[in-house]
């Protein structure tokens, strides 16, 4: 692709989605995210560029990254700045623009990063920076951490996102957009940038409540989360101190504060005409948590060619070379050997084998069923459930078969309960070591999360019911011929199938019960999982299989966007635009 091409792809007048995210994960070495959030923004926007939408998203550029961890011999986590080069990556633009904070003028800059797709059909996306000499420090450092800092700078930070995003978008000379997606409230502020702008473009008369429904019309809210963590409160005398009391009056016009404070998850809910849960079950969840509000479900996926490990790319390519164009052509894997899929998942699993040697210094057994446990470190994602019982791990390892396992997660630097979970894991390690392996591996990242979720043989997951929104760990893991073994909450509800795609914890309908939950966690693992390792390789080979066939070939983002375009998005009528 020339130049030319590359800039007739990016022209402002092609895109009809501005799609609006506090975090983005682009490439391993551009740590413009924290977890699932981010990884799931930059996998739908992948599938966007494959799938040629005419689609741009505005993000922060986050210098320092969100942190670097690093983990003491029992498991104490330590941050540091993730310090990066934007230069080395990115395209600065010679484009600004200005955002009024506390009452203060703060330029902002901006960065280009093009996402390509299979095509070669780019979808750009702008990271926002207000490091600019002009600024005071305070406002300097706003686009520098993810996730840091206090309400306040939170706050500031949200409103460079939804507000100066919109700016910026003006700024390059996007006019022509017709569906703003928020993807969580973190970007909710977006709604009253456009509510003012509509505002300023109605006539002397036009009320709050017009104008807010015309903005409604434009927009697209995804929720993700069911915890406190995605739901970000502000009192309205912080508000008032950010936003200024001209906005604080138009949000209160408008209806826009719920219970005193200013929740952008509200705020989102308020401006949106299209909400999404990210599961079936979890917009089950979210209608109970938001009653007055239409709440639909898009269940998340994953990319697919970004998250196949080599030897199965190589795999697919050989028999079903549609693969990448349509992922639907991975239920076409049931027509390929035993032998092959059991090859392919040998030679992924070396490569995890491989990297944790030269990582860790410890040698796994490339024989021993290996266990995969690899997620944000937070409390209701309970990392230690699993070593609930040593000594029957003990005996599962010695008397029906041996296994280790690999973990993998940061804890937010200010959630002391997700950093108490990271040193259970070590404790429970150390008890272990005389009979099962267990290692962490330090400061996850994309590529981890690529070798973990190809090379283990079995992906394990113990959110705490129902507080996990979806998860798509477990949707790379099947990409990649492994199986799950998951409570029934998130995406799991969808994607189990008892023994063809993976086994359950515990009921259906989980009561909560740990004692019920762990019960069925280690027969599970001692009476079906270990015994059919060892002693039906093809059996489990099967079941690997299927994962891919059932479970790769839907949850993935191809088919995501395709209904968010078909659901969510004005689709007609950018498909009319475009001729």
């Amino acid at each position: 692709m020339t130049p030319n091409q590359i800039e007739t792809d990016l022209h402002p007048r092609m895109a009809s989605v501005a799609y609006f995210s506090m975090e983005i994960a682009l490439h391993a070495e551009i740590p413009t995210y924290s977890g699932g959030l981010g990884v799931l923004a930059g996998d739908t926007l992948r599938s966007a560029a494959d799938l040629q939408l005419p689609m741009v998203a505005v993000s922060l550029l986050h210098r320092k990254g969100y942190f670097r961890q690093t983990l003491d011999p029992q498991g104490n986590q330590s941050e540091s700045p993730e310090t990066w080069d934007p230069v080395v990556h990115l395209e600065h633009l010679p484009v600004t623009a200005v955002v009024l904070v506390e009452g203060r003028h703060v330029e902002i800059g901006v960065w280009r990063y093009a996402v390509r797709g299979v095509s070669g059909h780019v979808v750009p996306v702008y990271l926002l920076d207000t490091c600019s000499s002009v600024n005071s420090p305070f406002d300097a450092a706003l686009t520098d951490c993810l996730y840091g800092g206090d309400d306040h700078y939170r706050l500031c930070q949200e409103a460079v996102l939804g507000i100066g995003g919109c700016l910026i978008l003006e700024k390059l000379g996007y006019e022509q957009i017709k569906s703003f997606h928020m993807n969580e409230g973190h970007s909710a502020l977006l709604g009253l940038a456009l509510l003012e702008r509509e505002m300023e473009a109605a006539a002397p008369n036009t009320s709050a409540a017009n104008a807010i429904d015309i903005v409604r019309r434009r927009c697209v809210f995804t929720t993700h989360t069911p915890v406190p963590a995605g739901n970000d409160r502000f009192s309205v005398d912080l508000a008032r101190q950010v936003l200024g009391q001209a906005r604080i009056s138009l949000l209160a016009e408008t209806d826009s504060f719920h219970d005193g404070v200013l929740n952008m998850t509200y705020l989102a809910l308020r401006f949106a005409h299209y909400v999404n849960g990210v599961g079936m079950h979890h917009g089950e969840v979210s209608r109970g948590m938001f009653p007055n509000y239409p709440i639909r479900a898009i269940t998340n996926g994953v990319h697919a060619v970004s998250w196949t490990a080599p030897s199965f790319q190589e795999l697919y390519d050989r028999h079903i070379p549609e693969w990448r164009r349509d992922n639907l052509y991975l239920r076409y894997v049931l027509g390929i050997s035993l032998a092959e899929i059991a090859t392919a998942h040998g030679r992924a699993k070396q490569a995890m084998l491989s990297a944790l040697q030269e990582r860790t210094g410890t040698s796994l057994d490339p024989n021993v069923l290996t266990i995969g446990f690899a997620r944000r470190a937070a409390t209701y994602k309970r990392l230690e459930l699993l070593f609930s019982d040593p000594e029957r791990l003990k005996r599962m390892a010695r008397d029906v078969g041996p296994m280790q396992i690999v973990y993998g997660g940061k804890a937010h630097p200010r959630d002391e309960g997700g950093k108490e979970e990271i040193r259970r894991v070590f404790s429970a390690a150390s008890a272990l070591h005389d009979a099962i392996k267990v290692v962490f591996v330090e400061n996850y990242d994309l590529r981890w999360a690529q070798l973990l979720t190809s090379g283990t043989d079995l992906w394990l997951n113990t959110p705490q019911h129902p507080q996990e929104a979806s998860g798509t760990s477990g949707m790379k893991a099947a990409l990649n011929g492994v199986p799950s073994l998951s409570v029934m909450d998130g995406w799991w509800v969808e994607g189990h199938i008892q023994g063809v795609t993976g086994w359950s914890i515990g009921k259906d309908e989980p009561s909560g019960d740990v004692n019920e939950e762990l019960a069925s966690l280690y027969d599970a693992l001692e009476r079906i999982i270990l015994p059919l390792y060892y002693g039906g390789p093809d059996s489990y080979t099967t079941i690997r299989r299927f994962a891919i066939a059932l479970n790769g070939a839907f949850f993935n983002t191809q088919r995501m966007m395709a209904q968010y375009v078909v659901n969510a998005y004005a689709a007609q009528s950018w498909r009319d635009d475009a001729g």
